[in-house]
């Protein structure tokens, strides 16, 4: 459903064939950790090349941990004890996790074609049977985690995460892409405000506005990450809405403007929680 800067390489959108993104793009055809540097030491190889690191990479750690704790925040803020605030922590952090691996595992071909940094499974470090089996098991420990704050608040994450694995699938390519991004983050609201704990449904629906207001703050995102891959996009002939956006306005003033409107809506998701709260 964030990815690092990735280096540099000359390459515009009018190589692909089309209108020209800038050449400020984030893309680059090498990873710095692609070739050893001279000097560097076997062992050191080594490790970085261990499995648990490997799916760390993989797993697209930043927006998971950003996600995550966003969450926390928010079920804390809303007066939930620490204690299912934590659980609230760790199950999307998983939920987040595995969301990151399928991604990779789904366009594994595609990033070994376009020569991607940071994709381990795509660059054959990473054996995708080994990332598969991980992430059953993500799943298997997601679900628990989910109801247990409440069997209502666990079975909203859930179908939010289905949603979520469903975009890396199918929508991704045209105008909406953008759609299974606001309906995975409209469910958000559900999950905190019908949290409980151990798996008693204590809570009840959240305000509409707040989940209007996720849905808007999944579509930002989603403008926001989509950046880095704008390129190997255009390339492929997809024409998703960030793309769309990207070739009217460039890279760095879509980059200014996803970052914008985030800001707005976090600010009116700010406003709306104190003078109306999370739910009804």
């Amino acid at each position: 459903m964030a990815k690092p800067m990735p280096w540099r390489r000359r390459s515009t959108v009018a190589e692909a064939g089309d209108t020209d993104l800038g050449t400020d793009l984030p893309h680059t055809a090498a990873h710095p950790d692609d070739d050893e540097p001279p000097g560097t030491a076997p062992g050191r190889r080594r490790v970085a090349d261990a499995t648990p690191l490997l799916l760390l990479r993989a797993a697209h750690a930043k927006q998971g941990v950003l996600t995550a704790v966003g969450l926390a925040a928010a079920a804390a803020i809303s007066g939930r004890p620490a204690r299912e605030a934590g659980v609230v922590l760790a199950t999307v952090l998983v939920g987040q996790t595995i969301l990151g691996w399928h991604n990779d595992l789904v366009d594994r071909e595609r990033d070994r074609r376009h020569d991607l940094p940071g994709k381990p499974i795509a660059q054959g470090l990473l054996d995708p049977g080994t990332a598969w089996f991980a992430l059953l098991c993500a799943v298997l420990l997601v679900v628990p985690l989910s109801v247990a704050t409440g069997v209502t608040a666990g079975l909203c994450y859930l179908v939010s995460l289905a949603i979520g694995m469903l975009g890396n699938l199918v929508l991704r390519r045209g105008l909406l892409s953008w759609l299974p991004w606001a309906a995975s983050y409209a469910l958000y609201p559900a999950y905190l405000s019908y949290g409980g704990w151990g798996g008693a449904d204590t809570g009840s629906a959240p305000e509409p506005v707040m989940v209007v207001l996720a849905a808007f703050l999944g579509i930002g995102v989603h403008l926001l990450v989509s950046l880095w891959g704008l390129v190997p996009d255009n390339a492929d002939g997809w024409r998703s809405l960030p793309l769309r956006l990207g070739l009217r306005l460039g890279a760095s003033r879509l980059l200014t403007v996803a970052t914008v409107y985030l800001l707005l809506v976090l600010g009116a998701l700010g406003v709306v929680g104190i003078q109306v709260g999370l739910a009804r």
